[in-house]
């Protein structure tokens, strides 16, 4: 009796860990409404041979990530908008904000990752569908926050190659340089035109596409994490600063807090950049964003040539996003309004 009763236990066992393998191989997709509208929020300046500097402030949801083309549907949306508005030129320079890359991690995982009620609970349902690949990456996870470190390693493959194909194609199909914000991956680099990850320690960076859907140069990496950051991120060294050629001009990227370290500007100025972008991120409440974000507070006085920084609007559970994206050209310094919805900044050099 005690035999047989091992064997039913064991059985049972077996048909359990059957039943949860299948279960995390599942991965339905539900319908999902997405609001594709934005508006133009600030416009400066007067059209000439130069070109611009556009950025767009998008409005994004846990749904939104579901798949790569959902999002593709929306960021096509949102320069279409600006097309038809007479926005994109072969001398557009489109700036998109820090850490639009970062949430294709939430891209392929069950309904229950987007209907969550927080972040923690979303984190928990990929970690619970995704054992053995979060266990792997978990060997390699390092810093104070192992949880999110593994997470990112766990993506970072699919996700390089979703941020590639997703941006570059964009910037192909309209004719414009992409800043393609940032996204946060192990040790990334291009390798004969592909964006690699290896093992190493995490970098925020930024990847800049040309008219041809070809990124250009290599990844800029973030050089002063943020304190919610730096548990598991490594910074950039300040010689890495890579300006870059684009039919507007010799153009740097500076992301996020990086703005407002003026040592950076002072190389970007002696290395000749003649536009600058900055895609930036800052949490706030979802339904009072932030007036203005402190980061950023150097940027209209140091900045070395005309300049856009460009916020990410978001509700992603409980965590919201926002802030008041900005144009610096010599003789001003000028917020966009906040408002609701996706927002259109675009300064003509």
């Amino acid at each position: 009796m005690r035999r047989l009763l091992r064997l039913l236990t064991f059985v049972l066992f077996l048909a359990l860990l059957g039943s949860y393998l299948l279960w995390t191989q599942l991965r339905p997709s539900g319908h999902y409404l997405s609001d594709l509208r934005s508006e133009l929020a600030l416009d400066r300046g007067e059209p000439g041979a130069r070109g611009n500097l556009l950025g767009i402030q998008p409005e994004l949801f846990a749904g939104d990530y579901q798949s790569r083309d959902r999002l593709e549907l929306k960021f096509a949306a949102y320069l279409e908008k600006a097309r038809a508005a007479g926005l994109l030129n072969a001398r557009t320079v489109v700036v998109l904000p820090e850490h639009v890359g970062t949430w294709l991690l939430l891209s392929g995982e069950k309904p229950e990752v987007y209907q969550a009620s927080s972040l923690r609970e979303a984190m928990t349902w990929m970690a619970a569908s995704n054992p053995l690949r979060l266990g792997l990456a978990w060997l390699a996870a390092r810093g104070d926050d192992r949880l999110t470190d593994a997470l990112l390693r766990m993506k970072a493959r699919r996700m390089a190659n979703d941020y590639q194909t997703l941006f570059g194609g964009l910037a192909r199909r309209f004719g414009v340089t992409l800043v393609a914000g940032s996204i946060i991956l192990p040790e990334p680099r291009l390798e004969a035109g592909q964006l690699r990850v290896g093992q190493g320690p995490l970098y925020n960076v930024s990847l800049v596409f040309g008219s041809d859907g070809e990124p250009l140069g290599q990844p800029q990496r973030k050089h002063r994490p943020t304190n919610a950051e730096r548990p598991f991120l490594a910074a950039a060294a300040d010689d890495e600063l890579q300006p870059l050629e684009t039919p507007a001009g010799r153009l740097g990227v500076l992301i996020g807090a990086d703005a407002d370290q003026p040592q950076l500007h002072v190389l970007l100025r002696r290395q000749g950049v003649q536009l600058l972008a900055v895609p930036a991120f800052l949490a706030a409440n979802p339904h009072h964003p932030p007036q203005d974000d402190s980061t950023l507070g150097r940027l209209a006085e140091n900045a070395p040539a005309p300049a856009i920084a460009v916020f990410m609007g978001c509700r992603l559970w409980e965590l919201g996003c926002g802030g008041r994206s900005l144009v610096v050209t010599p003789l001003e310094a000028q917020h966009a309004e906040v408002g609701s919805g996706a927002r259109l900044i675009n300064l003509w050099l």
